[in-house]
C-alpha cells in the first residue's frame, strides 16, 4: 500500500523529476487535482498525484521516483475527462522552476471543470476551494463553459452539453 500523498512528498516528487530529468532543453511539468489541491494547502493529502506533461522524456525515471517515494503517480489531465475549455494554455499557474523543469499547476479553470463534472464529494470540496481562494471566477468559468462548441462533446460519449452546463450551474448556485 502506498503511503497518502502530502506536500512533502509534492516537492520531494519535484526535486527528483529536476533531478532525472535530461540536462538539455527545458521542460514543463503540470499538477492536476489533488496535487493542486494538496500543494496549495486546500487538503492534507491524496491518493495520488496526477501530473502531465508535454515531453514524456521528463518522466523516463518516473517507475524508479514512485517506488522510492512509495506514492502513487497517473498521467492524466482535464482534457481526457471534459472538453477543453478556450485558453487553457495560457491559464496555467507557475509554481516553481527546478533545474530543467518548469513546474505549473494546470489550468484552474479546466480542472475546476473536470471536478464540478465528475462531482465526487472530494472534488466538489476542491472545486470550492477553487472558488473561494479567488483562483477562478464563477462568471468567467460559466462564460468559458458556454463557449465549448458542440463538436467538442463527440470526444465524449457519456457527457452532453446539458448535462455539463447542469452540473455547472447546480455548483455555482452552491457556492
Amino acid at each position: 500500500m502506498r503511503e497518502p500523498l502530502t506536500r512533502e512528498h509534492l516537492i520531494r516528487l519535484m526535486k527528483e523529476l529536476a533531478h532525472a530529468a535530461p540536462r538539455r532543453g527545458a521542460y514543463r511539468v503540470y499538477f492536476i487535482g489533488g496535487g493542486t489541491a494538496v500543494y496549495l494547502g486546500w487538503r492534507r493529502s491524496s491518493v495520488d498525484v496526477d501530473l502531465f506533461s508535454d515531453q514524456d522524456v521528463v518522466f523516463r525515471d518516473i517507475q524508479q521516483i514512485k517506488e522510492r517515494l512509495n506514492i502513487n503517480i497517473e498521467f492524466a489531465r482535464p482534457e481526457d475527462f471534459v472538453p477543453s475549455l478556450d485558453g487553457t494554455a495560457d491559464r496555467h499557474v507557475f509554481i516553481e522552476t527546478i533545474g530543467a523543469i518548469a513546474f505549473y499547476h494546470y489550468d484552474p479553470y479546466a480542472q475546476l471543470l473536470s471536478k464540478v463534472v465528475r462531482g465526487f464529494q472530494r472534488d466538489l470540496d476542491d472545486a470550492r476551494k477553487f472558488v473561494s481562494s479567488g483562483t477562478v471566477e464563477p462568471v468567467q468559468f460559466r462564460a468559458l463553459v458556454a463557449k465549448i462548441p458542440d463538436a467538442a462533446y463527440a470526444r465524449y460519449p457519456s457527457l452532453s452539453r446539458d448535462g455539463v452546463e447542469r452540473a455547472v450551474d447546480r455548483f455555482l448556485l452552491e457556492i
